[in-house]
């Protein structure tokens, strides 16, 4: 074979497409490497996915079948991309088991009728039937479970794949342009759902939001104006870099996106307990100086309450680690569904969580809801087969009778709760008490009647 000849068979024009996109997909490996979203696994699988849709398209040229062959896994590879694109943004996707039915439902309905599509007029018989499941499949898994899922998405995607079904039957067999506007219909359909997809998911004002919610329109545009180009205007010639801008523009946007998730959970990290998701003490100390403000302006009252698990060494030690987190998820999830929703729920220590108690909230008030909280750990709680029973002290300060600051408040309630500790040890309730956490001013005394839940 002549040297022109072998070039021919490669079309090198589309090599800096390819490697565009290749380094744009380096990039959004490394980001996606560093960053924890569940999402950046299938991006990054489309955008591999991309890469081979243009490294196959740079073989168009090759002779007989092979040209075929290149054509054929360039469009599904580029088809499979947007399935997974939009399989990505929708919600509860892992969760949902018609979620993953759809998702293979549509990367073989499409890939199959690429494939018809490449080798027609040999299997053009089985154009129409497969047009026809292009709609009747998402379909039937929409009324299969309909009980169970019933998100406006699934009715976007259902709607969208029953009108490419029916313009498929209606302009896939004309002679000339039925294929092309086959092929440019099904892509359009596929990155409209992704546009659609990501606009309902992704609804928050920043720029990686907007620049990939853009770019999806505009590549799902694309498949419309090429055709639309080549009819009214069939001299006018655009370079391929001008269609292939929106892949440009959705991969950057996309890499903003994880940036921007990643900074939004370092921000949560910083203000929340990695274990129990509750506040941590930075966060609580400023709720707790908040509500302290309020209480001021208005003259009514806060409650703190301390709560130390009785213990919980203990269950460390003879259960294991593992156990004593689960413990301690368990004791903050708990708590959090006793309190109201304006009342904060904190971990402050390694077994120590507070609670902030806002108006209305009296004295009383705030003992009855730590005796709850109390009670709710006389129960033994199983995890691994293990059974774990662990009790609770619990110290409680009003703001302003007992302290007209915050630190003078976490004091005031820190003794009484060891006071209440050491109380319970006299009487034999816990026989392993912990040392105080923090040294308490001896002006402070504890009322007996908000000493600890044991007592």
């Amino acid at each position: 074979m002549h040297a022109h000849e072998r070039s021919a068979l490669v079309d090198w024009s589309k090599l800096p497409d390819l490697g565009a996109v290749a380094l744009l997909t380096l990039a959004f490996a490394s980001v996606a490497r560093h960053v924890r979203a569940a999402v950046s696994a299938i991006w990054l699988t489309g955008w591999f996915l991309i890469a081979v849709h243009f490294a196959a398209f740079m073989f168009l040229g090759a002779p007989g079948p092979w040209a075929d062959l290149a054509s054929f896994v360039g469009l599904a590879a580029l088809a499979c991309a947007g399935v997974l694109f939009t399989w990505a943004a929708v919600p509860h996707r892992t969760k949902q088991r018609s979620s993953r039915w759809m998702l293979a439902v549509l990367l073989t309905i499409y890939t199959l009728y690429f494939g018809l599509l490449v080798i027609a007029p040999i299997a053009s018989w089985a154009l129409k039937p497969t047009a026809m499941l292009i709609g009747v499949l998402p379909l039937s898994i929409l009324i299969l479970a309909f009980r169970e899922f019933r998100h406006p998405l699934r009715w976007a995607l259902v709607a969208l794949n029953l009108c490419l079904s029916l313009f498929l039957l209606a302009v896939q067999d004309r002679p000339g342009t039925g294929p092309t506007l086959a092929f440019e219909s099904v892509l359009f359909i596929i990155y409209l759902g992704c546009a659609i997809h990501f606009w309902y998911t992704y609804r928050r004002a920043t720029a990686g939001a907007f620049i990939t919610i853009a770019g999806f329109f505009a590549w799902a545009g694309v498949f419309v104006a090429g055709p639309t180009i080549l009819v009214l205007f069939p001299n006018l010639h655009l370079e391929n870099e001008v269609w292939n801008l929106p892949k440009y523009v959705v991969a950057v946007g996309m890499i903003m996106l994880l940036l921007e998730d990643q900074l939004e959970h370092n921000k949560y990290l910083a203000l929340h307990d990695e274990l129990t998701g509750l506040p941590n003490r930075r966060l609580f100390q400023d709720r707790l100086d908040s509500a302290i403000e309020r209480a001021r302006r208005t003259g009514s009252h806060v409650a703190l309450l301390l709560i130390d698990l009785d213990n919980f060494k203990l269950v460390n030690d003879t259960a294991g680690h593992h156990a004593g987190d689960e413990l301690l998820k368990h004791v903050g999830n708990l708590f959090t569904g006793r309190v109201r929703r304006s009342d904060t729920v904190a971990r402050t220590g390694g077994d120590e969580f507070s609670v902030i108690l806002e108006e209305p909230m009296t004295r009383a008030d705030a003992g009855r809801v730590g005796k709850t909280l109390s009670k709710l750990l006389d129960e033994p709680v199983t995890f691994g087969g293990k059974e774990l029973r662990v009790g609770a002290s619990v110290g409680i300060a009003v703001f302003p009778d007992d302290a007209a600051d915050s630190e003078a408040l976490r004091i005031a309630a820190d003794l009484r709760m060891y006071a209440g500790k050491t109380a319970a040890k006299e009487n034999g309730a816990d026989a392993t008490p912990q040392p105080p956490k923090r040294k308490a001013p001896h002006s402070i005394k504890p009322e007996p009647g908000l000493q600890s839940a044991a007592e």
